[in-house]
């Protein structure tokens, strides 16, 4: 599966120069011996965010990760954020699970409804038909490739205040919205407590929304995840402004009741709790919000 090697390398690369606290978390954990080198950390997920219109949203971007062998789970449906979602499970345990999110976009105000569509009715058929996707450059440069065009930033404000979901994805369209690290898979640190204590004790700042530790009914997925630092950016009307980027997830799977007695050596991702929750999902979300951004350590 080279090909997969090479795209996931690709839509990594812009999200590591992006995201500076990645590069402080492994830096760090490679100092305190949590790992020998950075290569170890295993990637859980990664997540995309998108818009649910006619020839855009999950139906469309689907398509590329469904072709390199990825199989279509469990759909999700956030109610309050106006949300659908699916995971995707890899076709081989070395690579990370896919979570595609897309906002109902219908069910937004009609004011804000008209200002998506009003970029987004400049894509008249699915892009990612247009792609050959035998051509692993062609395929990796169309996650940073503009669909449509940039916001005013008067429009972004006003779809901040309505769903800032709908503000994200206008303005960094198909960008990683974020990746995650095991941290089951530590030698040492290996439970969210103690990480997150050393994610803070090196000036990291935790999204606190539902708690630090988002954990799933059957106690058995928990996750947390840093808060987005504001990126610049320059909307088309020419205002320069900061706003969320992308940030990191940490996800904690524990052993499946059935497997409690294997032998800690035996235990391989199998016998790990698999896919997603949603209440934990609904509040990782808002690692881009406001609420969060806005908050000292």
């Amino acid at each position: 599966m080279e090909s997969l090697d090479f795209i996931l390398g690709g839509i990594m690369k812009p999200y590591l120069q992006r995201v500076a606290d990645v590069k402080k978390i492994t830096s760090n954990m490679v100092s305190n011996n949590l790992i020998s080198h950075e290569k170890e950390i295993q990637n859980d997920h990664i997540a995309f965010r998108t818009l649910k219109y006619n020839n855009l949203g999950i139906k469309s971007l689907e398509k590329i990760f469904l072709y390199f062998g990825y199989s279509k789970k469990d759909f999700f449906d956030f109610k309050s954020k106006k949300l659908n979602a699916y995971w995707y499970s890899p076709p081989s345990k070395k690579y990370p699970r896919i979570f595609i999110s897309e906002l109902r976009i219908r069910e937004l105000s009609a004011l804000n409804y008209n200002t998506i569509k009003k970029y987004l009715s400049k894509v008249t058929h699915d892009p990612v038909e247009d792609l050959d996707l035998s051509n692993l450059n062609e395929v990796v440069s169309f996650f940073q490739k503009p669909l449509w065009k940039l916001p005013t930033y008067k429009d972004y404000k006003k779809l901040l205040k309505e769903s800032e979901y709908s503000a994200w994805v206008i303005y960094n369209r198909y960008y990683l919205n974020h990746y995650t690290m095991s941290i089951h898979m530590l030698n040492k640190k290996n439970n969210l407590e103690e990480f997150n204590s050393f994610l803070e004790g090196i000036g990291i700042k935790l999204n606190s929304s539902g708690g630090k530790i988002k954990e799933s009914k059957d106690g058995l997925l928990r996750q947390s995840s840093t808060i987005s630092k504001l990126i610049p950016a320059t909307f088309s009307c020419g205002t320069k402004a900061n706003i969320p980027g992308s940030y990191v997830e940490f996800a904690e799977r524990l052993i499946l009741p059935q497997f409690k007695n294997i032998p800690k050596s035996k235990i391989t991702s199998t016998h790990r709790r698999d896919g997603f929750e949603a209440g934990n999902a609904d509040k990782i979300f808002e690692s881009t919000y406001t609420s969060q951004t806005r908050k000292k350590l």
